[in-house]
């Protein structure tokens, strides 16, 4: 609290207001653009929770205070919970209508860091958001798509595009020439020199990256400080396989000084995953991981890790228990899958994989963040078409976010650590890699930009089902991107473009 107040007070000095009283009296009452008042004001970056009016001017929270405000416009939020706008690491959906969906959840700031951008298409993919975006955008240089493009020809942008790679045979089994090795990581730098967020790699799909390739590309990204995104080798699979999936990653980490994210590890092992997370962490380590609050994943039928042979061999799982078609909305027998996966081989599908009961755990997890892996309906639908009318998808797109908070109060669980996840620990963990963008982000303090969330603890929900995956959630009366509001009682700004680039300078290593 004594630190809070401290930064709160020099923010509050630089802009020429006093500060006093509990938590911040303003005296000489300035017109603010925006007062947000009387909401149950949330910090998780300080633990500061309590009642408090909110003062906003352009794009900065300029005051926290228990005394009146005047501004332009004025929020009644009484009954409301004012929090950091949701961080989400994990969202496949780069397309206009899925950052309208993810704003709908809470979400200020949507990255794809697991599948990323081809490194030589980055420049251009962040050009392309400048200007035009509800939320903010960021993305990783991808591993995936630099291998398709050196071991395929085949070139695609992001995941919009994906499709077309993932159909051709040497990206997933192949394993790279020398020469071949040495195009993918410059493709990979290609990314990180225009101002990727790290390198992301899907390596549970990758079975030709072996232990050597792998460590190369971790190094590339800790040359530049910046973190591995990861889809651990052979998750999902058994205890063994997904702890060993993360140690091996983070003893490189740990042997290259370099920053790690886990990709969705809330699969078998996950208790030890989390014990080596905390640990490394306890020692200075800025390695971490990622939680959905979901049973089931979701991902194209022709993955390596639905095969026969391990699916039903190595795991023991049956087809028509675990793959469920989206699309049919029913289970698929074995007979029935390898049908659809040789007709239509990037079909999406939903795999059960955890029990039910376990996710709630999940919950306030802590030094770890929540991450929707959404993958909604990648065509690009026009930005004002009915959520609802869009195809079915897994429901974590929609629902990721309320769904936290809706569980949090079904199980009487904190709230705080659950906000942590879902923006402060992503943003610090990033300030940590000396990224200003994420640095003035994910904390409700006097100074920080104004992404924030408003919503009412009561009642905000999800809606998006297995059988109904884009249905979008409810309970969020405002959110505020960079001070600007882009969503009220559920409703979303259509004309709203605050949304700003995340990303570092472009730079050498």
């Amino acid at each position: 609290m004594e630190e809070f107040l401290r930064r709160c007070v020099r923010c509050l000095g630089a802009l020429g207001i006093m500060a006093g009283g509990m938590p911040f009296a303003v005296q000489g009452a300035p017109h603010y653009d925006w007062v947000l008042s009387g909401a149950r004001v949330m910090d998780p970056a300080t633990g500061f929770d309590a009642q408090a009016n909110v003062g906003l001017t352009g794009n900065r929270i300029a005051a926290i205070t228990d005394a009146p405000l005047e501004g332009r416009r004025t929020v009644a939020a009484s009954g409301l919970v004012l929090a950091p706008g949701f961080i989400d690491t994990h969202y496949h959906g780069t397309l206009p209508i899925h950052y309208r969906l993810a704003l709908r959840n809470g979400v200020t700031t949507a990255m794809d860091l697991e599948f990323g951008t081809l490194g030589d298409e980055m420049a251009d993919w962040y050009a392309e958001r400048a200007g035009t975006s509800l939320i903010n955008f960021g993305t990783a240089s991808s591993h995936e798509l630099a291998r398709a493009a050196v071991l395929d020809g085949v070139r695609a942008r992001d995941t919009s595009e994906a499709a077309a790679t993932r159909r051709a045979p040497r990206w997933s089994r192949g394993t790279a020439s020398e020469s071949e090795a040495r195009a993918i990581r410059t493709l990979l730098e290609d990314g990180l020199q225009a101002g990727a967020l790290g390198i992301g790699t899907t390596l549970g799909y990758m079975p030709g990256v072996d232990g050597e390739a792998l460590y190369a590309v971790q190094a590339l990204a800790a040359g530049y400080g910046r973190q591995l995104s990861v889809h651990l080798r052979r998750t999902p699979g058994t205890n063994t396989d997904e702890i060993n999936g993360a140690q091996e990653i983070l003893a490189n980490a740990v042997a290259l000084g370099a920053p790690a994210m886990i990709n969705h590890f809330n699969n078998p092992g996950w208790r030890q995953v989390h014990t080596l997370l905390r640990s490394l962490q306890a020692r200075g380590h800025n390695v971490w991981g990622e939680i959905y609050p979901y049973a089931a994943g979701s991902t194209s039928i022709n993955a390596v890790f639905f095969e026969p042979e391990n699916w039903t061999g190595r795991l023991g799982r049956r087809y028509e228990e675990t793959i469920f078609d989206p699309e049919s909305k029913r289970f698929l027998d074995q007979e029935a899958f390898l049908a659809l996966r040789q007709r239509d081989p990037t079909h999406i599908i939903i795999s059960y994989k955890m029990p039910e009961t376990e996710v709630v755990h999940w919950l306030g997890l802590p030094g770890t963040t929540l991450a929707s892996d959404g993958l909604p309906a990648l065509q690009p639908f026009p930005l004002a078409m009915p959520l609802e009318a869009l195809p079915n998808a897994h429901p974590r797109a929609a629902g990721t976010y309320a769904k936290a908070l809706r569980l949090a109060r079904e199980h009487d669980l904190p709230l705080m650590p659950v906000l942590r996840q879902a923006s402060t620990e992503t943003a610090e963990r990033f300030e940590a890699m000396g990224l200003k963008a994420l640095a003035e982000r994910g904390r409700v303090q006097v100074g920080a930009i104004a992404d924030l969330v408003l919503f009412d603890p009561e009642t905000v929900t999800d809606h998006a089902t297995y059988e109904n995956g884009s249905l979008p959630a409810t309970g969020f009366a405002y959110v505020f991107v960079g001070g600007e509001l882009v969503l009220e009682n559920d409703r979303v700004r259509l004309e709203a473009t605050p949304g700003a680039p995340i990303r570092f300078p472009a730079s050498q290593p």
